[in-house]
Parts: structure tokens; C-alpha cells; sequence
């Protein structure tokens, strides 16, 4: 019988890695991980938390505003962008240091290095030259953000500009800046320069924002991205950029010329496979880079596994926890379990938020649904002494037939907060009569979900 070093072996130290590594290690498991660059992976050092620390610093120059309706005055409001900067990375090495001390704690080796492929049982941590073989891997490396157009098209002087990864590291907040992208990210970032004082121009190639998200939520933030005086260009993408003297110059297949201090690219990511080698172990990857795995989270190699970003299913933290979670289940404790990515809720830290859960209107028609619509837009209390024109939409999605509701569609204030318990509710199977005969909370915003009775519209596949 071959003798290994490790029963796991994690490539990765991201939120994924980090949870397989630690439950399995509590198994009694022999584990270890090798992380090349800081533990936590990006949402811990480089998204998820970094981020939302400067949506919330974004935020108070709105609360400012507001309080005056309020009978508040603080004077000359000055943010001071070095101060946010270096409170977001003690809370970030704090964050870190936990990371690694449960590792640690649950008897995980760390190896602070990068490890790739030699074979299907073995992997080369290319600091140190050491060779280490594993009965089984785990593949849990993330992704990237990417500076390409789709496939292959690499924009000329796209070096010039900053992805999400260097936005948390500016020197000092640039007074204009132009954003590419339609995703979560570029949308995030647009409205946090904005609330921090940057004049921001956003551009992106489709028709509006947020392909994949139901159109009235699309609609709404674009009617408040603009009421806002974010400016945004659709149809718009870079042909070309250029630095002249101290600004940047992006030309566009427009034909126009957009003059800045600063270029962000949110343009899509990449899945982190490049260079590891997995050939070498017999791992299949798709056409993006992708790590392929079935049901289970299990590669073309029967003892390798990948969860997370690295295998472009569904890419949230929470989803790569779970998988971790399932995966230990599976090869460790004997439990075959399946990842269950239905029901997953979502959320877009814009000012307003966007929160999801379920299915929008197109996609409930596309699965072969009938639907009843319920759609509520409303100005929340908040709003009505702070005097500024901010709307709140909601939205329900219920099957016409057996009144289950499908989706829910969230834009507003606190949205996350409140699509949290809907996620609940939906994957109990609530219908809308569920929703009619739950008391109201008043007054919130939160509310309507249950107090909305007339239908706006129905619709029928096809």
C-alpha cells in the first residue's frame, strides 16, 4: 500500500481551502495547505470584506446629506482617504491572523509557498524545491481578474489601468476615474468612488448593467446611477489607452475620447489554474480555465477534487464554503453529499443595494412557469424628511399554477439584510398566500414583501 505524507493536500488558503482544510484536519486527518501569498484568499485580503468596509465609508457622505432634513448640522463634512486605507488593513491583517491561527489550531501545515502538479499523488512547492505526495488534493486556487475583452482580445495599454486588486492599495483617491465593466465589481466600485467624491464615468459594452439580474432591477439602478451623476455609457467599450502627461486617455469604438485620472477594469475574471499543471495529474479544465468537476466536486482524477471560484460555478464565498463543507462530508466522513447551489441568494453592494434570491422574470418563463408579477416601487421613510429622490422597487415572482413564489428582487436600502430571511422562506417553498398571512413589520421597508396584494401583471412562457 502506498504510503503518502498527507491524507489532503489544499492548494489554496482562500475561504474554500481554508474550510476543508480545517474540517477535514478535525477528522484526524493528516493535512496541509500551501498558500503563495496571504491566508484569507480574496475575500478576506481582496474583496468581499475590503470592499464592503469602503461601501460603508462611501456611504456617510450620504447620511450627511440625509441628516439635514433631520435638523443636523456637522459643518464642512472632509474624508480623508489615507486614514480609510490604513484602518481597512489592520482590520485585514487582523482578519488574517485568524485565518491562519485556526488553521493552525485544527493541526493543518501550512506552507507559505506555491505548489503545483508533478503528478496525480505529488506536488512541487516551488520556493523551497520540496517534493510532497498526498492520497488526496484539492484544488481551491480562486480566480483572478482579467484585463482581456473577451477571448484573447488584450486592450492596447490596458497595463496602464488598476483592477479591483490595486483599487484597495490607490495612493490617494483619483478625483476622476472611468470604470469598464457591468458586473457586480464595476457597479460596486462605481458607486464607492462616487460616495467618496471621485467624479465616475462607468462604461460597458451591453445594452445595461447586471446581465442575468431580473430588467426592472436593472432599470431602477440605472435611473439611480444617473440621478446620482454617475455617468454611464452603454453600448461603450475601450479600443485603446493611453497615458498622456498626468491623464489617461481611453479611446472608445465610439470614436470619442475619455479623459481621466484613473481606469478601472472590471471586466470579467479568470480562473487561477494557469501554471499549475494539472495535466500533469490528469485534470480536465474547461474553455475559461475552469477546473470541470461532477456532482461532488470531483475532477477527471478520482482522488482530486476543486470547490470555489477555480471551478466557475456559482462564485460567492458562502458557496465555496459550502462546497468545502460537502466535500469533507464526502471523502472524509463517508457521506456522499452533493453541493446544493439552488436557492442561493446574492446581493450587490450598491447605494442602493441589489438583493436576489430565485428566479427573475425571464428565467422563471424560460424554465416553463406561468407567473404572477407583484411589483412595488415606494420612497422609504428615511427619505421623506432627508428630501433626496432615492426609490425602493420590490418584486415577487410567483409560479401562476401552484402560487410558490419563484424569485424575489430587492432594490433598496438594507436590501442584503432582508433577502437573507426571504432565502429562508423560498427554500421551505413559501407561496404567496405564505407571504399574505405573515404579519406585517411596520414601519420598514420590509414590509411590503407581505402587504403587496394586487397583482401587477401575469405572463406565459413561450
Amino acid at each position: 500500500m502506498t504510503k503518502f505524507d498527507y491524507d489532503l493536500f489544499v492548494i489554496g488558503g482562500g475561504s474554500g481551502g481554508v474550510r476543508a482544510a480545517r474540517m477535514a484536519a478535525m477528522t484526524g486527518a493528516r493535512v496541509a495547505l500551501a498558500e503563495e501569498w496571504r491566508m484569507g484568499g480574496t475575500c478576506v485580503i481582496r474583496g468581499c470584506i475590503p470592499k464592503k468596509l469602503f461601501v460603508y465609508a462611501s456611504q456617510f457622505s450620504e447620511n450627511v446629506k440625509d441628516s439635514a432634513g433631520y435638523g443636523w448640522d456637522f459643518g464642512q463634512a472632509r474624508f480623508d482617504w489615507p486614514t480609510l486605507i490604513a484602518n481597512k488593513d489592520r482590520e485585514i491583517a487582523r482578519l488574517e491572523g485568524l485565518y491562519t491561527a485556526n488553521v493552525e489550531k485544527a493541526g493543518v501545515t501550512i506552507f507559505q509557498d506555491r505548489a503545483v502538479f508533478e503528478d496525480e499523488h505529488t506536488l512541487r512547492l516551488l520556493n523551497s524545491g520540496k517534493l510532497v505526495t498526498a492520497r488526496t488534493i484539492l484544488i481551491a486556487t480562486g480566480n483572478r481578474p482579467t484585463r482581456e475583452m473577451g477571448a484573447s482580445h488584450v486592450i492596447p495599454g490596458g497595463e496602464l489601468c488598476i483592477t479591483s486588486d490595486e483599487a484597495f492599495h490607490l495612493d490617494r483617491l483619483p478625483p476622476r476615474i472611468l470604470i469598464a465593466g457591468g458586473g457586480y465589481i464595476a457597479l460596486e466600485f462605481a458607486h464607492i468612488f462616487h460616495g467618496l467624491g471621485s467624479r465616475v464615468s462607468l462604461v460597458y459594452r451591453g445594452e445595461k448593467p447586471l446581465r442575468g439580474f431580473d430588467d426592472c432591477v436593472r432599470d431602477a439602478l440605472m435611473a439611480s446611477m444617473r440621478e446620482r451623476g454617475i455617468q454611464v455609457l452603454t453600448g461603450c467599450e475601450f479600443t485603446k489607452v493611453e497615458k498622456r502627461g498626468d491623464d489617461l486617455h481611453a479611446e472608445t469604438n465610439r470614436g470619442a475620447t475619455i479623459q481621466t485620472d484613473q481606469i478601472m477594469l472590471a471586466i470579467g475574471r479568470q480562473p487561477n489554474t494557469m501554471a499549475l499543471h494539472v495535466e500533469k495529474a490528469g485534470v480536465e479544465l474547461g474553455k475559461r480555465g475552469e477546473v470541470v468537476v461532477d456532482g461532488y466536486s470531483r475532477t477527471s482524477a478520482p482522488h482530486i477534487h476543486a470547490v470555489g471560484d477555480v471551478t466557475d460555478r456559482v462564485q460567492l464565498t458562502p458557496v465555496a464554503i459550502h462546497e468545502a463543507m460537502c466535500f469533507v462530508e464526502t471523502v472524509f466522513k463517508g457521506n456522499p453529499t452533493r453541493p446544493d447551489h439552488a436557492h442561493v441568494p446574492s446581493a450587490v453592494f450598491t447605494t442602493p443595494e441589489i438583493a436576489v434570491i430565485g428566479h427573475s422574470e425571464e428565467k422563471a418563463l424560460g424554465l416553463g412557469h406561468a407567473i404572477d408579477v407583484y411589483q412595488s416601487s415606494f420612497r422609504p421613510l428615511l427619505h421623506t424628511l432627508g428630501g433626496r429622490n432615492v426609490r425602493t422597487l420590490m418584486k415577487l415572482v410567483v409560479d401562476s399554477t401552484s402560487q410558490k413564489v419563484l424569485g424575489c428582487h430587492i432594490f433598496g436600502d438594507h436590501a442584503a439584510e432582508i433577502i437573507q430571511v426571504v432565502a429562508v422562506a423560498l427554500r421551505l417553498g413559501a407561496t404567496k398566500a405564505d407571504f399574505d398571512a405573515t404579519i406585517a413589520l411596520h414601519p420598514t421597508a420590509a414590509e411590503e414583501l407581505v402587504t403587496m396584494r394586487t397583482k401587477n401583471y401575469s405572463r406565459q412562457p413561450g
